[in-house]
């Protein structure tokens, strides 16, 4: 099991993925820990788990659930389960680590 992540880890997972700008560097149970970098667009759909985001570099502007929230490296971003997302007017060098956990459909609230 890996206990530690860096961002090589992350560059490299992408890099070895079917997809251009997701890779996956821990799966446990719910868990899953992945690194992100959209490049213009960001076109991702609502995700079945509730998930948070770690920006790791870059700036620009998140808009979940109908609200547009500006970002900067060092914020974490928090989605329910089922919301609509996605970054918008994002840096060059937009880089986000991606938190996904629980069971589908997302944690109670308070839970």
């Amino acid at each position: 099991m890996k206990i530690r992540a860096t961002v090589d880890d992350a560059l490299a997972a992408i890099r070895e993925s079917s997809e251009a700008d997701y890779g996956v560097l821990l799966q446990r149970g719910t868990l899953e820990i992945g690194f992100y970098t959209p490049q213009e667009v960001d076109p991702q759909q609502p995700h079945e788990q509730d998930e948070v985001y770690v920006v790791q570099a870059g700036h620009g502007s998140f808009v979940v659930g109908g609200e547009t929230i500006a970002f900067t490296a060092g914020d974490a971003l928090f989605v329910p389960a089922g919301v609509s997302h996605r970054f918008v007017d994002f840096s060059d060098d937009f880089a986000t680590w991606v938190i996904f956990y629980g069971p589908r459909g997302g944690e109670m609230p308070g839970g």
